[in-house]
């Protein structure tokens, strides 16, 4: 089969949603949100997934893959739309994968937003919370299910999931899943699919390990890379600051204040660094929450709502909301901590600048850090560039001034101050006068010694010796 991906330079400048073919339904839930002009990422991926090829698609973060991969689904599937109340007439018919809770739920939001005008049923599965809501959903009959893949096993091996009828399958965000160890859970799921069907895969980065890998599961699949790959995008200014390790806290406060920032995710590298310095910033006066994987799903997803309605302007996460959170017009991310990962670095930064808007991605490093700034400049191809934090003073540094003593300060004219001269007495040393004793044998000794003689004069003497009944043997 050929390839028949097309190139940018064949998609014309005035290309727009409604010139692909999608259902009005779709086209009216597009319109609903302010739609009309897809991204690079979606001109070229829609039409190949239409025509029902596999698909491997690698893009910038925050350039619209979620509608990419969701528009031709729902679009696909209208053929099986239908008003049924009977849970037969709704099987599974796309399976949509995502390493983490955040970023399945953010695909379940845009998947039903896509597709509130048609009868088509989404829903979403994933762990840390009650499974009767989710079963309850399943066994009503639902097209589209967006899941994580241990929560998935769990509703598979109660029996209320049934993937005999799926007809497509994506993996969201997929070379993090095959990454974090998911392989088999993924070869588990894949194996309840039926044999033939369509698969898509689609992340930001792609190594070549990775690509080797996804091909396995894909057939014939059509590679879509709109952008260099592991590429940062253009409309993100990123900025290096050099600071000393126990500087950082206030250093992230100070650029809060500074730019007067009130939508800002700060990334650490470890739950216990995001829990403090969500505590610090509070203590500093800011509206900060943290989120972390020790967080139950309901704070998660509490400390997220709250973010996206302005009541927390400073959200502390790890690498767990790196990446899928789709945060409209966020100003400025904050790297707290460089990534050991350096794709980790592409995904952080990809939560500003996104749908072509601009944005600032503020990183902090200490010496410790060059290793892995320089992996990250040799994935991204670019060096990131040097300022000095002008006017940041550490409150360490200030609470380090010498204050000076009592005894030192300068005493009134008419009053002499003399320090009064105190001796110094070593304590003394508690001696039991029991071990000054001389030496003295005690009576046991004594008895003991008695023996010992008699015993040594009676050695010439026949001892005498017991017997037996039968005699004594001679």
């Amino acid at each position: 089969m050929t390839d028949t991906t097309p190139h940018p330079e064949q998609i014309p400048d005035t290309v727009r949603f409604d010139s692909f073919g999608l259902s009005p339904d779709i086209l009216r839930a597009l319109s609903d949100q302010g739609y009309v002009y897809p991204t690079p990422i979606q001109e070229q991926a829609i039409p190949v997934i239409l025509q029902g090829r596999d698909v491997m698609g690698a893009a910038q973060t925050g350039t619209g893959k979620t509608a990419g991969f969701a528009l031709p689904i729902i679009q696909l599937l209208m053929a099986h739309a239908n008003t049924s109340a009977s849970p037969a007439r709704h099987p599974v018919r796309a399976l949509i994968l995502t390493p983490t809770r955040e970023l399945a739920d953010q695909v379940a939001e845009n998947v039903k937003a896509y597709s509130r005008h048609t009868p088509l049923r989404a829903t979403v599965v994933f762990g840390g919370i009650d499974m009767g809501p989710q079963k309850d959903a399943l066994r009503s009959g639902i097209e589209i299910v967006i899941a994580t893949p241990g929560r998935l096993l769990d509703h598979v091996q109660q029996k209320t999931i049934n993937l005999s009828q799926t007809q497509i399958l994506v993996m969201d965000e997929a070379d993090r899943m095959l990454d974090m160890g998911f392989l088999p859970d993924l070869q588990r799921i894949i194996n309840l699919l039926p044999k033939q069907r369509q698969n898509l895969m689609f992340s930001a980065t792609f190594s070549q390990e990775i690509k080797k890998l996804a091909a396995s599961f894909l057939t014939n699949p059509v590679t879509i890379e709109v952008a260099r790959s592991n590429a940062t995008a253009e409309n993100v200014t990123q900025i290096l600051y050099k600071v000393a390790e126990e500087e950082k806290r206030d250093a992230v406060s100070f650029i809060i204040r500074e730019r007067g920032l009130k939508q800002v995710i700060v990334f650490s590298n470890t739950k216990i660094g995001a829990s403090r310095l969500a505590l610090h910033l509070v203590k500093q006066g800011v509206k900060a929450s943290a989120i972390h994987g020790d967080k139950s799903q309901t704070e998660r997803m509490g400390a997220l709502e709250a973010f996206k309605r302005g009541e927390v302007e400073v959200l502390v996460a790890t690498d767990v909301a790196a990446r899928g959170l789709d945060i409209s017009e966020m100003p400025c991310v904050i790297n707290f901590d460089l990534p050991y990962n350096a794709e980790d670095y592409v995904h952080r930064i990809g939560r500003t600048g996104r749908a072509g808007a601009k944005g600032d991605a503020i990183s902090l490093h200490t010496d410790k850090d060059e290793r892995l700034l320089i992996d990250i400049e040799k994935l991204i191809k670019q060096k990131i560039v040097r300022l000095q934090l002008a006017g940041f003073v550490a409150s360490s540094a200030l609470h380090t001034e010498r204050k000076p003593r009592r005894a030192e300060t300068e005493k009134p004219a008419d009053k002499a101050y003399e320090r009064p001269a105190r001796s110094y007495n070593p304590p003394k040393e508690k001696i039991d006068p029991w071990f000054s004793k001389p030496y003295q044998p005690s009576a046991t000794a004594n008895v003991a010694s008695a023996v010992t003689v008699s015993n040594s004069s009676a050695a010439g003497k026949p001892q005498k010796r017991a017997a037996l009944l039968g005699g004594i043997v001679k």
